[in-house]
């Protein structure tokens, strides 16, 4: 909408109102919440709503961004909030709820293993603060069809929905605890690896689908529902598994192209 100068008479666009700046910025303030009552929940012992606080901040961070774009409100202070609050949501909130689930019982079985656990926590989280700083000093000159490593909310997904899945089938034995932690030393090294990663931005919501993907999506929706914490690290898993085989099955077909041919 515009309006019209009364000294000048030039047409100048009317003023967007603060309301609309303020939206994008209000799921940005939605993760950090659920990254706090992720922790939260993870001290009380609650870590079935700790796992589903995560997904939720995932949920939030996916809309922010696409509402600042939509709307035309994108901003230097909200893009460092959302970094900040992905932090918390994604790099410490996964970590804690791994360590609470885990460090507490693996420690019966020595000094050391709790140990393992507290650094492969701590690996993943610093991992995550590499990653998003790595992203945000790359911004402008990334490839917007792939992220470079495993996207932060993909690593919290995969961690946060493997103790998720433990802990709704009850498993908490050394093997299942080792897991989790190998688990965290995975995800974390998969973000700040060079694999690349289809990130979806450039997929055009207008663009036609076959027939086949509406029903697909809603049976999606019926599997999760399902069993939402096996499905959901399942979904995950494979996405973060996708990394290193696209770049495996690209190796294999360059060396295929490259081989000299036999001669006759």
């Amino acid at each position: 909408m515009t309006t019209e100068s009364p000294a000048t008479g030039a047409v100048r666009p009317r003023p967007r109102r603060r309301g609309v700046y303020l939206l994008p910025n209000l799921f940005t303030t939605a993760v950090l919440f659920s990254g706090f009552y992720a922790i939260v929940a993870a001290t009380d012992g609650n870590f079935d709503r700790a796992g589903m606080a995560i997904f939720i901040a995932m949920v939030c961070d996916g809309l922010d961004g696409r509402i600042a774009r939509w709307t035309n409100t994108q901003s230097d202070f909200g893009a460092q909030f959302d970094s900040l609050s992905d932090m918390v949501a994604f790099g410490l909130a996964p970590a804690v709820v791994a360590y609470q689930w885990g460090v507490a019982r693996i420690a019966e079985y020595g000094y050391l293993w709790g140990r393992l656990g507290w650094l492969a926590t701590f690996f993943y989280t610093a991992c995550v603060a590499i990653r998003l700083a790595r992203f945000n000093t790359k911004v402008d000159t990334a490839d917007k069809r792939f992220f470079e490593g495993l996207p932060s909310p993909s690593g919290a997904a995969v961690l946060a929905g493997f103790v998720w899945m433990l802990e709704s089938l009850q498993r908490e034995g050394l093997r299942d605890l080792l897991l989790a932690f190998a688990v965290a030393l995975i995800a974390g090294s998969l973000m700040v690896s060079r694999f690349r990663y289809l990130s979806g931005k450039d997929l055009d919501p207008r663009m036609r689908i076959p027939v086949a993907f509406t029903v697909l999506v809603p049976l999606g929706f019926v599997l999760v529902g399902s069993s939402p914490p096996v499905m959901l690290f399942a979904l995950f898993a494979v996405y973060a598994s996708s990394g290193p085989l696209w770049w495996a099955w690209r190796r294999l077909r360059r060396g295929r192209r490259t081989r000299p041919e036999k001669g006759g």
